[in-house]
């Protein structure tokens, strides 16, 4: 599966009262994987930033003179996102701006070119409800060092959030698809059958002796509290009936 983290930078809030796009950073995975290619353009906006959005990003209009117009960069942005899944954090602003510079082109949607789109902040707010979830308290809370972002870059903050969307969906993969691997990835992607859950070997840990005496003086002091039988001790214990007989935990009725 190919994924693009992407960001912008531009030079106000409102794409509808004509800010526009200064910056464009995209980094790829591939398979969940960091692949080293990624897009990066400066953009020419023809206007000033605004005070404010300009103490964010830094980047003067001296700097961005002689950087390339949108125009001018729009179809090689296309080609790299084509049927991509995309990746935003804030994603209706990025897609706002976006779609407002290929509508002053009179090109076909953003949205047309690639394929889901996957707003990291709506999946934030529902992991840590209430809390801060900006790039930046995420990168914090995951552990990710963003020491050396002193300013906004679409680039920087696109690899930034790569990192930070793996560490929020790490627990989406099943054990088998981790155990499976990168060969099997690749044999799937040649058109070989990729391997069957059942074909792995996967390790069975039986509970020691010490650890089903502990289960069994729970179930007593469960009985005691109840006056009676509880109904854990209907339920079968798979684990202490493999070790052999005696082992076994009581399922009959006091």
């Amino acid at each position: 599966m190919r994924q693009i983290i992407l960001d912008t930078e531009t030079t106000g809030l409102n794409a509808r009262s004509g800010d526009r796009i200064i910056e464009i950073g995209c980094v790829e995975l591939v398979n969940r994987r960091l692949t080293g290619n990624n897009l990066h353009f400066y953009v020419n906006p023809e206007r000033d930033s605004d005070p404010g959005a300009l103490a964010v990003h830094g980047l003067t209009t001296e700097f961005l003179s002689d950087k390339p117009k949108f125009a001018e960069i729009a179809n090689e942005l296309l080609d790299f996102v084509r049927g991509a899944e995309i990746i935003i954090h804030n994603a209706p602003f990025d897609i706002g701006f976006l779609e407002a510079e290929f509508a002053l082109l009179g090109l076909p949607s953003f949205r047309e070119h690639c394929g889901e789109i996957i707003d990291t902040l709506v999946q934030a707010k529902q992991m840590f409800p209430g809390k801060r979830n900006s790039l930046d308290a995420l990168c914090d809370r995951f552990g990710i060092s963003n020491a050396h972002r002193t300013l906004h870059g679409a680039l920087l903050d696109s690899e930034l959030l790569a990192e930070v969307y793996l560490a929020m969906t790490r627990g989406q993969e099943s054990l088998v698809i981790d155990m499976i691997g990168e060969t099997a990835v690749a044999a799937g992607e040649a058109g070989a059958p990729l391997l069957q859950a059942s074909s792995l070997a996967l390790p069975v840990i039986l509970a020691t002796d010490e650890e089903l005496a502990a289960h069994q003086s729970v179930l007593d002091g469960l009985d005691k509290a109840v006056k009676g039988t509880s109904v854990w001790r209907f339920e079968p214990a798979p684990a202490a009936e493999a070790q052999g007989a005696g082992k076994a935990v009581d399922t009959q009725v006091a």
